[in-house]
């Protein structure tokens, strides 16, 4: 019922910045609790952020203090502004609700950290 698009990635170097969009469908966007996921080739997806209805965040710690997620719930869209990018984050990033209650991806998008 509900869908997302991810935008925003492509090719940085290490210590460059990029940031993501998710535009979500549904018309009770404002409710859902959000989370940027993200998928390296052969590993399994991890969340690495993630943010309720009330802007309470949560983090990864593998991108803690670099990473900073956000959500505008007038445009239904939430954020992934990603700092001091390092090789160890390339993968596809995805956004989506709790993935127990919507079990329906995206095709994320595609972030190259790599000089």
């Amino acid at each position: 019922q509900v869908q997302f698009v991810e935008s925003g990635g492509g090719l940085v170097q290490p210590g460059g910045s990029l940031t993501l969009s998710c535009a979500a469908s549904g018309s009770i966007f404002s409710i859902y609790t959000m989370g940027w996921y993200r998928q390296a080739p052969g590993k399994q997806r991890e969340l690495v952020a993630g943010i309720t209805s009330g802007r309470r965040t949560n983090y990864a710690d593998s991108v803690k203090g670099r990473f900073t997620i956000s959500r505008d719930n007038v445009k239904k869209t939430v954020y992934l502004q990603m700092n001091s990018l390092k090789p160890e984050d390339t993968a596809v990033y995805y956004c989506n609700t709790d993935p127990l209650r919507n079990p329906y991806w995206g095709q994320g998008t595609q972030v190259t950290v790599s000089s």
